[in-house]
């Protein structure tokens, strides 16, 4: 398990663009499994909405394609490198996401072909799907 100290030498991110709390299982360049805990303290939740807070689903891909970089960038040929979007195909929100609630971010590579990788990301809450999609990374 990696927690956010790790996370954060394999990745740019900080806060408040860190948005996974752990990464619960890693196959470096294949898969990886990540956690973020939602805390009503989350920066956006002051706007979006007051009365009826939701994680906005463009954080939720942003969630997944930063466990996708975390399980790109543990190649060691990748290291110190930095995961870029190419793309995000096929984006379903299916839930929404509020505070409380443990968003479990899994991120498999069905693709990859040099410094680009297309991953099956999907998120869920409690075994519900809340997002999916496929997103393409650049190595840069």
């Amino acid at each position: 398990m990696m927690k956010a100290k790790e996370i954060m030498e394999v990745i740019p991110h900080r806060q408040p663009m860190l948005l996974i709390d752990t990464i619960e299982e890693l196959t470096p360049g294949e898969h990886g499994i990540g956690k973020k805990c939602v805390s009503y303290n989350e920066p956006y939740f002051a706007g979006h909405f007051p009365q009826e807070p939701v994680m906005p689903g463009v954080l939720m891909i942003e969630a997944l394609a930063q466990v996708g970089a975390v399980v790109m960038l543990s190649c060691p040929e990748y290291k110190g490198k930095t995961a870029y979007f190419g793309g995000i195909n096929q984006a379903k929100f299916k839930r929404k996401v509020v505070p409380g609630d443990v968003l479990m971010l899994e991120v498999e590579m069905i693709k990859k072909k040099g410094p680009i990788g297309i991953g099956k990301a999907v998120a869920t809450v409690e075994g519900e799907v809340a997002v999916s999609a496929e997103l393409t990374f650049a190595i840069g």
